[in-house]
């Protein structure tokens, strides 16, 4: 009866074997199997600084890999893989033995035949159904393939974390190298990966990886694989991340790229996508640095508040991008997801609309008291000036100026110049607009800045410079092109001026320099739930927002405090070893006389005597009379 039974198995299983042996494919179409493909990024030096997607890097074969890398795998997986005919009778009872020991599966008896068939044909359910297929299958792969193309699949498919599929991916991820020249350090770091990529992932964990390693090594020198010399240095000496692996730097920028680009060749491309982009791990480094510092010296421990920075160039290239304290690729991006209001760092804009109608920073607006309806706008500490010029208005961040500004130019020409800058959210209606009642990205509010510093081109942001399918060096996609001009000369010429006199005079003191002109303006929303900074210099224009995610007042934070003392602390580190440049500025001709005020809408009995009595004494002056 025994026999029977064994014999029924025996034919059961080598029909299972002829029927599986009549489907299988050519090994070479099995060494690709990703789903998508991949998103390579490149910095602005052409050094990869990203990876998105399912990396490949390419078909490689048993000689085309470094002898170190096979013997690493055999040491780690399968010693016996080119003796046995695809099932491993010791290794499965070893296996058990182990697992019974410890009362829970602690080692697997698999072969590279048998994983090259669950990864390819079967799935990884760990279930007793699969195993019965993964015989058959394993044994059938060994009848029709020989043992070296059994290894180049394994080579080609297996998964080893970080978006990394096979071993010539695995070694430019973490490496920096091609499987073909890994040392033995390196090779038993990513044999290593096979238990668990995830988990031994040197860019997840460094010090499990290096453990996960000490182990392969001890098996290849076991084995025979390694001197006892040679096992002793690869030991003495782990395996080290390449530079742009152990940075980890740009993830958000890299995040922001991904969503920036056409979704069939990101997100969804299914071919290996290599992107040059804009990004400068510098600028990035400076960023964090200066965010860290200021909140290391001057915030409270355990404080939630929040920041983020953007850098640009003028003209509109992104440089970096820091999108919290902490902040990581996946997270929340506060740079380019959050929707905050502007409050004064928007102002620059209605000056811009009300020096298009032929305005100059040195013509006169009384800062008075003034009504709208119900709504009475204050200005930050309370006090009126009386007449001020444009420029002084500005620098001083005076908001009953720039409401006034606002109802003179009018809302739509406001808007006009918002969009031609670069803003895409909802402008909110009325008067309040001038303050920064909308809601704005920093990183588009400061791609508007970038339009200031640029004398008026257009600062949208870009951070891609071409996208190409990898090996075709033909673009599929290039830069924005040619810059449109968004503003006059005269008009980016004369704000420039303006916002250069709030760093050296106004509300932006905090931030200055001394070793070169700059140009900026603060922002602080009602009950300071928005602390802002943006400006520039003739190199670099950054961004900086602070606040609470949950809108939670700041305490004693305005613009012109803690945002100023980051974008001054990012500017240091980033103009290091730069020359000095002067900003485009364009100095205004003194007035001769007063121009009238803006068109102010039901102003009071109180308002009407302060503006004729500061019109007549700025009158009387200009016509010489004490």
């Amino acid at each position: 009866m025994g026999l029977r039974l064994a014999g029924a198995a025996a034919l059961a299983l080598a029909a299972a074997v002829f029927f599986m042996y009549q489907a299988l494919p050519n090994p070479e179409e099995l060494r690709d199997g990703r789903s998508r493909g991949s998103v390579t990024m490149l910095d602005s030096r052409g050094e990869v600084f990203a990876w998105r997607g399912e990396q490949f890097g390419g078909e490689i074969g048993v000689g085309d890999v470094s002898p170190h890398l096979v013997h690493a795998i055999l040491a780690a997986e399968d010693r016996r893989f080119y003796s046995h005919p695809g099932v491993d009778p010791r290794g499965l009872a070893r296996a058990a033995l182990a697992n019974f020991r410890a009362g829970r599966v602690v080692q697997g008896g698999s072969t590279i035949t048998q994983q090259v068939a669950k990864n390819v044909f079967l799935t990884n359910e760990r279930s007793f159904e699969r195993k019965l297929k993964e015989i058959p299958m394993a044994l059938a792969m060994e009848l029709k393939y020989d043992k070296d193309d059994i290894f180049a699949v394994y080579l080609n498919r297996v998964y080893l974390g970080a978006g990394a599929y096979g071993f010539e991916a695995a070694a430019q991820r973490y490496f920096g190298k091609s499987a073909r020249f890994v040392d033995p350090s390196q090779a038993a770091m990513l044999a290593g990966l096979l238990k668990a990529p995830s988990r031994f992932s040197p860019t997840a964990d460094i010090a499990l990886a290096e453990a996960r390693a000490e182990v392969v090594v001890r098996a290849m020198a076991e084995e025979g694989y390694l001197s006892p010399g040679e096992a002793a240095v690869a030991l003495a000496e782990p395996a080290r991340l390449s530079a742009a692996a152990a940075a980890r730097a740009g993830g958000q920028f890299a995040d922001w790229v991904m969503d920036a680009g056409p979704v069939y060749l990101t997100e969804t491309t299914t071919e290996d996508v290599v992107i040059r982009t804009t990004f400068e791990p510098a600028a990035q480094r400076a960023a964090e640095a200066a965010l860290a510092k200021v909140f290391s010296d001057s915030v409270r421990a355990g404080s939630k508040a929040q920041a983020a920075v953007v850098v640009m160039t003028p003209d509109g290239a992104v440089r970096a991008i820091v999108g919290g304290r902490d902040a990581d690729a996946g997270q929340f991006n506060r740079a380019t997801q959050a929707r905050r209001q502007p409050g004064s760092v928007f102002k620059p804009i209605v000056y811009a609309a009300a020096l298009e109608t032929g305005l100059s920073p040195a013509d006169v607006v009384v800062d008075a008291p003034l009504r709208i309806g119900a709504w009475s706008p204050e200005n930050y500490g309370g006090g009126y000036a009386g007449p001020v010029t444009l420029d002084h208005a500005l620098a001083h961040s005076i908001n009953t100026v720039a409401v006034r500004l606002y109802e003179r130019v009018g809302a739509a020409r406001v808007e006009r110049v918002a969009r031609k800058l670069g803003l895409t959210t909802p402008i909110a209606p009325g008067p309040a607009t001038a303050l920064g009642a909308s809601e704005v990205t920093l990183l588009e509010m400061t791609g508007a800045y970038a339009a200031f510093a640029s004398g008026g081109f257009d600062g949208a942001p870009w951070g891609i410079r071409d996208l190409r399918v990898r090996g075709d060096e033909t673009p599929l996609m290039a830069g924005p092109g040619q810059r449109r001009r968004v503003l006059a000369a005269p008009v980016a010429g004369y704000l420039t001026y303006m916002l250069a006199d709030v760093v050296r005079t106004g509300t932006g003191r905090r931030a200055a320099l001394l070793d070169r002109p700059l140009a900026g303006k603060t922002g602080t929303t009602q009950e300071a739930r928005d602390a802002w900074f943006i400006g520039f210099s003739a190199q670099y224009v950054v961004g900086v927002w602070m606040g609470y995610d949950d809108n939670t007042p700041l305490t004693g934070v305005t613009g012109g405090g803690l945002p100023a003392e980051i974008w001054r602390e990012t500017m240091a580190r980033l103009h290091q070893g730069l020359p000095a440049r002067p900003l485009p500025e364009l100095r205004p001709a003194p007035r001769e006389a007063v121009v009238a005020q803006a068109r102010e809408p039901e102003r009071t009995a109180d308002e009407d005597e302060t503006l004729i009595g500061g019109i007549l004494s700025d009158v009387m002056r200009a016509l010489g009379v004490n």
